[in-house]
């Protein structure tokens, strides 16, 4: 197994000390995470000259992704994405959750597990050339309003092929809903806007979005300013007066992927022509979430100490719907006693 480091991060407010662990392939690719949150601090890759450079936005202490984050580089759940008013009924049973996001939960709410303490160590999966870290936590029923107990448990892995991939595995005593993703701010080029990076989605319907964000139906991509079935550019025309690009201020809408039943799917490629990177995403989930950085105002000062500034990083989230638990028409997030969620995506890294 590839040697994976350790080295102090903070301490939490609790007074349990924070480790980020490292992660090397050994082929170019180096992942850092740390215990809050599963935080992917920083995650390196070559350019078509051999340059690393890391391809997600991060922060430079713990104190700031603990109370400014906007979710950077963390486990997402239980639920990613918003459910509407923060209400659903399951088993006859209403459940109401805190409200984060207008009127909305967003992300598994106040204290989702982008903000939990998760327990980290090495993983020997026994494949050559790999390196890898398992995460787990346990959910307690009644965590931010979700029912049941639920075991998480969480794989990172990197490959000799220049692959990170993220297994999701969670069983619970109770019927609840569960929708796992992770909250990358990627960026090719390593700093700068995204907007000259050129995104392929394998998906000919999207789902438009009410005026809080929420799914109103399912929509064909044809002729619309959300058709990525072919390579284009961020910026052509995210600045376009479509009422969705209004109403979320750029992208930040679920697309149904044109997929088989089964299996790991391509779900998105992402290109940095001046770089030559290039970032394909593979996934077992039906949807991904594609976040233009909309809400990233100035605020933040990222780890290579510049402002993140709006279109700075793009988010990928492959997921479940948004709001599934309340349109029985998408593919259900119910998880029960005895059944066991599992998830896969597959960030496979290399140069256009």
């Amino acid at each position: 197994m590839p040697p994976i480091t350790q080295t102090p991060f903070g301490t939490m407010p609790d007074g349990r000390p924070v480790t980020e662990f490292t992660l090397d392939n050994g082929a170019g690719l180096r992942l850092r995470a740390i215990n809050l949150g599963g935080i992917v601090t920083s995650l390196e890759a070559p350019d078509r000259e051999g340059t690393s450079a890391s391809v997600v936005l991060g922060l430079p202490t713990l104190d700031d992704y603990l109370t400014r984050s906007p979710h950077f580089g963390t486990i997402v759940g239980r639920y990613a994405n918003r459910i509407a008013r923060g209400r659903f009924t399951l088993d006859g049973e209403d459940f109401q959750l805190p409200i984060n996001d207008g009127p909305n939960a967003l992300h598994g709410g106040v204290a989702g597990f982008g903000l939990r303490w998760w327990d980290i160590a090495p993983l020997d999966t026994g494949v050559p050339g790999e390196a890898a870290l398992v995460l787990r936590r346990t959910s307690a029923d009644g965590e931010e309003g979700y029912p049941g107990r639920l075991e998480v448990e969480v794989r990172y892995t990197l490959d000799a092929a220049c692959g990170w991939r993220i297994d999701y595995l969670a069983r619970t005593d109770r019927a609840t809903v569960l929708n796992l993703s992770h909250h990358d701010y990627f960026n090719l080029a390593g700093h700068g806007s995204v907007l000259d990076h050129r995104l392929t989605l394998p998906a000919a319907r999207y789902l438009p979005v009410d005026a809080t964000l929420i799914p109103t139906g399912i929509a064909e991509v044809a002729g619309t300013p959300f058709d990525f079935r072919v390579p284009t550019p961020i910026g052509e025309r995210i600045r376009t007066p479509h009422p969705q690009l209004v109403r979320a201020r750029g992208y930040d809408h679920n697309w149904v992927l044109d997929r088989p039943a089964e299996g790991l799917a391509l779900a998105a490629r992402l290109e940095h022509p001046g770089s030559g990177r290039a970032m394909e995403v593979f996934t077992t989930e039906p949807g991904v979430q594609f976040y233009s950085g909309n809400f990233l105002d100035g605020t933040l000062v990222g780890t290579a100490g510049a402002v993140v500034r709006q279109g700075d990083g793009l988010c990928l989230e492959t997921q479940h719907f948004p709001d599934a638990p309340n349109q029985p028409a998408f593919p259900s997030t119910v998880l029960r006693p005895g059944e066991t969620f599992r998830s896969s995506t597959l960030h496979r890294f290399g140069v256009c």
